[in-house]
């Protein structure tokens, strides 16, 4: 396998966890944050999108190796700095601009496949699962904690309390009058 070709399968690599990373996030501001159904076929889409953008933002990086190219042909003095190229780095600036097509190309051949696509969306939410899993974990933990197993327990028993007081149960009663209020309003 070539460089390039070792590049291109990097940067699918890379750009198949950011696009899990997005839709995985997606799903969790959606489904939990905002209440939506879990949809498979919709995030599908969302995922399809995202992969197209991803694609799209290498092609504009191929494009600008293309413009870099062209600005560095025939210059042959010293560089000025990093991003000042010079003849001697057509090879380089070409090497890259294939690696960012190979990548879009792959990329745009992953959306147009509906099933690699589900297989995106079904990689996000089980990511968004294991979130959400080890977020109740960790609240069951410290939530189901008895005293005996919590060297801090007496010391931390009165923020625990004052903690009860002024936001729970100060929550429980504003939704307590909010559903009165519904209530009432209801039968008027």
């Amino acid at each position: 396998m070539g460089r390039t070709s070792e590049a291109v399968e990097e940067g699918v690599s890379i750009a198949s966890a950011a696009a899990r990373l997005t839709v995985r996030n997606h799903i969790l501001v959606e489904t939990i944050s905002a209440g939506a159904t879990f949809d498979r076929d919709k995030l599908a889409g969302f995922a399809r999108d995202t992969i197209l953008a991803l694609a799209e933002e290498q092609e504009r990086a191929a494009q600008r190796m293309r413009d870099l190219r062209r600005g560095a042909w025939g210059k042959f003095s010293t560089s000025s700095g990093t991003h000042d190229y010079r003849e001697r780095d057509m090879r380089n600036l070409r090497r890259r601009r294939k690696q960012y097509d190979g990548v879009a190309k792959e990329l745009r051949a992953w959306a147009d496949d509906p099933e690699r696509v589900y297989q995106l969306v079904d990689a996000a939410r089980e990511a968004a699962w294991g979130d959400v899993e080890a977020n109740l974990q960790r609240r069951l933990k410290v939530e189901g904690m008895t005293p005996d197993a919590d060297p801090d327990y007496e010391r931390m028993r009165k923020a625990r309390m004052d903690a009860l007081r002024m936001v729970d149960l100060a929550r429980l009663a504003a939704h307590t009058q909010r559903r009165r209020q519904s209530a009432d309003a209801a039968e008027s």
